[in-house]
């Protein structure tokens, strides 16, 4: 799919409904010249409501909707009557979406199961009628309470992908290679930096018939936790995946320093990443020979798992997955 469908940022105006008035009706009928107050309550305005949908990976639908509208609420009516309720409005989004007040900035809640359903934004309540307000001492009241009024707010939703093993590496460090090489994805792929600029996801089919999800995240650069490069827009990703795959090349400078940076980056954004089990994959194994590996050996910082593979030739993928499999049941 094209890059620029990946939305994962929009900024929307939810109006709710407000809520029916009650009603100030007493009975009457050809029996009953004055009868007791009947009236009956309003409905509830409508809500907006964000829904889980598993089949959806991006914001695309709502970056244009800038207002949501609910319906009000029906007026109650004689005999106790209520009023119906305001029809709500529901947004499909992608799980791992997460709902933010535009004011304070304060997360809501987040989106994590296909049909979920939680209230964005609650419409007005609908209003007593002049039933509820008798009483012993007050036996006529003749009069109703009004619907509540409904709401207006500036909402953020913000996605963040949900995936079981993460790619994490400095552009062109050759992820996206990965990916298309152990799953059905298709990403863009080229020898220069950057080609990938949103995630993409892929399903990893293992042994057993069972699988798991792939993530290729946009390369990091230094000082990435400070927005630059990409920045944000990639590193809020991570934060999703169950397990982190740090990619470094073979042919990179020092393969240690580079995994280091990476590390570091990470940390400095979000110190919760470094609980994540994560493995070192090295890369373009196609490139050396066992005289070359032996000595990088020599670079890869003690105590890191890691694992020597070529998504090209096709070299220790099937390794790779056993890997990364135990990382996850782990």
């Amino acid at each position: 799919m094209a890059n620029e469908n990946f939305v994962d940022f929009v900024k929307i105006c939810c109006r709710t409904g407000a809520g029916g008035s009650g009603s100030a009706h007493f009975h009457r009928d050809r029996l009953t010249a004055k009868g007791g107050p009947d009236g009956g309550d309003g409905g509830r305005g409508g809500h907006v409501i964000l829904r889980g949908n598993e089949q959806m990976w991006t914001l695309l639908p709502l970056k244009y909707m800038k207002h949501v509208i609910a319906k009000p609420g029906g007026n109650g009516g004689a005999s106790r009557k209520s009023g119906a309720d305001g029809e709500d409005v529901i947004l499909d989004v992608p799980l791992g979406t997460i709902a933010k007040d535009v004011e304070t900035g304060e997360v809501m809640f987040e989106i994590v199961e296909d049909g979920e359903e939680v209230v964005l934004l609650a419409g007005g309540r609908g209003g007593l009628g002049n039933s509820n307000f008798k009483s012993s001492t007050h036996q006529t009241p003749r009069y109703a309470q009004p619907g509540e009024e409904g709401q207006m707010e500036w909402k953020i939703l913000e996605l963040k992908v949900l995936a079981d093993v993460g790619l994490v590496g400095f552009p062109n460090a050759g992820k996206s290679t990965i990916l298309a090489a152990i799953t059905a994805a298709k990403p863009k792929i080229g020898a220069y930096p950057f080609t990938t600029l949103v995630p993409n996801l892929g399903i990893v089919s293992y042994r057993d018939n069972r699988s798991f999800i792939m993530a290729d995240i946009p390369g990091i650069i230094e000082n990435a936790h400070q927005g630059k490069g990409l920045g944000h827009r990639f590193l809020k990703h991570i934060e999703r995946n169950s397990a982190l795959l740090f990619v470094v090349p073979s042919d990179s400078e020092n393969i240690g320093d580079e995994y280091r940076t990476l590390v570091r980056e990470l940390e400095l954004y979000n110190p919760e990443l470094m609980d994540k089990p994560r493995l070192l994959g090295i890369s373009k194994e196609d490139l050396i020979d066992e005289e070359l590996k032996s000595m990088l050996l020599q670079d890869i910082p003690k105590g890191i798992e890691h694992i020597f593979f070529s998504a090209v030739s096709q070299v220790g993928l099937t390794q790779l997955k056993d890997k990364l499999w135990s990382l996850m049941e782990g």
